[in-house]
């Protein structure tokens, strides 16, 4: 009889581990199955001065499709180079058409993709610590003050700040002040804190702005158009996802968010 209850057991205990085996197979196969479907996601790398409008509309983007966006953002010249050294990207949004134009020289971008979508402005914004002390680009000048611009050759804002700095005749004048900062959004940065009595942005960094204030608009014609192109790369694996997240950025509630922003859509 012992040795028949033995054999019971073992049998039982047989059956168990045969049926958790089971299981257990059916449920690595679901899991396999899970992990070989491709993920919904595209990467974006856009222009610094663009954060609070990209991240918002692609919040938006995301919640109504179920596409996840990865944004990048930096300087366009920053973003320019990581994508010239084959950094992971689907679509590019620059603040400048000379970056884009690099890129499409070099047959990085979907050509076709490539349109103009934004306008924008120049601004001197002073920090409101010294409100008092500097009224224009001359009490600068006379002051000795620091005024923080970004880096011509790398942040497109930068690039502006000189063009309209030369058209006055003041970027010679004011090289010893100047404080260059890696972008746009840098730049706003140290003028809120105090760190730069005065700075060179966009209209639309100001929007944010709580301890400085706009002293002056630049002239249009005192630098080359501020337009904002954007493009698909053309190595890009998922040009589909990237054509509707590009039509999203021109819809009706995308355009609203833009110009909340101070930006000037051109669709």
């Amino acid at each position: 009889m012992k040795n028949g209850k033995g054999l019971e057991k073992a049998i039982n205990f047989l059956i168990i581990f045969l049926i958790i085996a089971f299981l257990t197979s059916c449920t690595g196969g679901e899991s396999a199955d899970v992990a070989l479907e491709p993920e919904k996601e595209i990467m974006v790398s856009a222009a610094a001065s663009l954060t609070e409008a990209v991240t918002e509309i692609s919040e938006n983007f995301q919640e109504e499709t179920g596409i996840e966006v990865v944004l990048n953002f930096s300087s366009s010249g920053s973003l320019q180079k990581q994508i010239e050294e084959g950094a992971p990207a689907d679509i590019f949004l620059s603040a400048s058409k000379s970056k884009m134009d690099k890129l499409e020289e070099k047959d990085l971008i979907d050509a076709e993709s490539r349109k103009d979508y934004l306008n924008n402005h120049l601004v001197l914004i002073v920090s409101e610590e010294y409100k008092d002390e500097i009224k224009s680009i001359e009490d600068l000048l006379e002051s000795g003050l620091k005024l923080s611009v970004g880096e011509p050759e790398s942040v497109p804002a930068g690039k502006y700040a000189k063009q309209s700095l030369e058209y006055y005749d003041m970027w010679d004048k004011l090289a010893g002040q100047m404080v260059y900062a890696k972008t746009v959004k840098q730049v706003a940065q140290y003028v809120e804190s105090g760190d730069s009595p005065a700075g060179i942005v966009y209209m639309t960094d100001t929007t944010l702005l709580k301890h400085s204030y706009v002293n002056k608009v630049f002239d249009d014609e005192s630098h080359t158009p501020i337009v904002y192109p954007l493009a698909i790369i053309r190595d890009s694996k998922n040009k589909d996802m990237a054509e509707e997240y590009i039509e999203y950025l021109q819809n009706g509630e995308s355009r609203s968010i833009f110009v909340k922003y101070n930006f000037e859509p051109l669709f």
